[in-house]
């Protein structure tokens, strides 16, 4: 597979998340906040991984979340920022039905790997 293309900033997120889309039923209506989503349920057929959010620069990104009104990890409203946690281990999908962007990265903790997923809202990326 190829490498994927690095998002930099949040104006050329923005951008890639500000194209088109159009009325999907897809199962990824359920991803307005972060989300488990199996491998098993991913809509792999109609997915497209389309840009990456990692510095490969740096070896481990920080953990810290970016929640300056008091949202939280799981808020549907929680601003998007790629310098934070998760969005900063995040690879950029796209739906190739409706043109929906997704966020997608692995949690892993001490004895589990928990993929999530979030669509991307243009108006939620934040510097």
């Amino acid at each position: 597979m190829a490498e994927l293309p690095r998002i930099h900033t949040p104006e050329a997120l923005r951008a890639l998340a500000s194209g088109p889309t159009q009325a999907c039923q897809c199962s990824l209506q359920r991803c307005a906040g972060w989300e488990t989503f199996p491998d098993a349920d991913w809509p792999k057929a109609q997915m497209q991984a389309v840009a990456t959010l990692r510095d490969p620069d740096v070896l481990e990104p920080t953990f810290e979340e970016h929640h300056p009104n008091g949202t939280r990890y799981e808020s549907a409203d929680a601003p998007v920022s790629i310098a934070h946690f998760p969005t900063n281990r995040c690879d950029v999908h796209a739906c190739q039905r409706c043109g929906q962007h997704v966020l997608r990265y692995t949690e892993y903790g001490g004895y589990y790997v928990d993929p999530r997923a979030r669509r991307l809202n243009p108006d939620l990326i934040v510097p």
